[in-house]
């Protein structure tokens, strides 16, 4: 499948069970199982996944244009998820199931170890959508280094949680849990690995978001009439907006280069951490520069839940701390440059 089809095919669909209006007027979520069978019919949530493991066979590429339109509709299923759990386990040889599936841990500082007897020990925090996951793909510690688990969601002991934009952030415990599957990570699928896959996956959908927030900004100013004129016709209107527009585009700059640079990457060399973590601190400032703006140009309407405009500032402002916040990454980051050396700085910036 080509990367225009793939995303095509989301995008249809997203249109058809996922018009964000349509979902903020449904307060019992009916909306989701019609938009999560339709995802799966169409193979986009296991798109990472081989065809040898039952997936997709899609490819990096495909499966990042899919999650930047999703952050365009503001998509509040485990998809992006269901994806990088795909990918952890296809990384080991593990056959995925056929279902919703969450991945962890999501805290650079959570650690799940391998106990002698088989079983795991250890808490993750804030896993994404871990409520409605039959599946959690796990990166544990044991005495053989690094390996894949694939646990049943079901024999976990799950402390719900909240995001900002009421999503599932749930605290997850895996003591004395016994997992289906075990294999050994490969050196492109660790702990650092998933956390800049997690990253630049985080860093796609805020760039959605963005995109989302500067279309229904652009439309309120030149609809809502003060002073007997449009607002969009005042120059204050206007920079806020312009602003908001530069602030889109830096971050789908950004976060696209990073999904390139992965795509077309042979691992995650010095070169790949650099343009991943550059897209996650620059995707989460612009997120709450962009939200900021959004709801400035909106003023009391942009806060109320009638309007969708907070079903795409709320995630994107949230989604700036899974799987390491931008001070997190910006700590990392000047670590790693420091470490070699002032020299080598300019040679690595200059080329990306």
């Amino acid at each position: 499948m080509s990367e225009n089809i793939v995303v095509e095919t989301a995008e249809r669909i997203f249109a058809d069970l996922a018009d964000p209006q349509t979902v903020n007027a449904d307060a019992n979520g009916s909306w989701k199982a019609p938009l999560w069978n339709a995802l799966t019919e169409a193979g986009l949530p296991l798109a990472w996944v081989p065809e040898a493991c039952d997936g997709a066979g899609a490819s990096l590429a495909d499966g990042f244009g899919v999650l930047s339109a999703a952050g365009r509709f503001g998509i509040a299923v485990p998809l992006a998820e269901t994806l990088l759990a795909g990918w952890l386990l296809a990384k080991a040889g593990i056959a995925a199931p056929q279902e919703a599936m969450t991945v962890a841990p999501t805290h650079p500082r959570d650690r799940i170890a391998l106990q002698g007897d088989g079983t795991l020990a250890g808490r993750a925090r804030d896993v994404p959508f871990a409520q409605d996951a039959k599946s959690i793909a796990v990166l544990v510690e044991g005495d053989g280094g690094t390996q894949v688990a694939l646990v049943d969601a079901g024999q976990c002991r799950i402390v719900p949680g909240r995001n900002l934009a009421g999503d599932g952030s749930d605290s997850v415990s895996f003591d004395g849990v016994r997992p289906l599957t075990v294999r050994p990570a490969p050196a492109d699928a660790d702990g650092p690995a998933l956390l800049l896959m997690g990253g630049v996956v985080r860093s796609l959908q805020i760039a959605g978001t963005l995109e989302a927030m500067l279309e229904i900004s652009v439309r309120y100013a030149n609809e809502r009439v003060a002073f007997e004129k449009k607002i969009a016709k005042f120059q204050a209107v206007q920079h806020n907006l312009a602003r908001l527009a530069g602030e889109a585009a830096a971050a789908l700059a950004a976060a696209s280069s990073a999904a390139d640079a992965i795509a077309n990457g042979a691992g995650f060399d010095d070169a790949v951490f650099l343009e991943a973590v550059s897209a996650k601190i620059r995707c989460a400032e612009a997120a709450g520069t962009g939200a900021a703006i959004a709801h400035q140009v909106h003023g009391a309407i942009g806060f109320t839940r009638e309007h969708i405009l907070h079903r795409f500032t709320m995630r994107a402002l949230a989604w700036r701390d899974d799987f390491g916040n931008e001070s997190y990454w910006a700590v990392e980051l000047g670590r790693r440059i420091a470490a070699r050396g002032a020299d080598e700085l300019w040679p690595l910036v200059a080329s990306r």
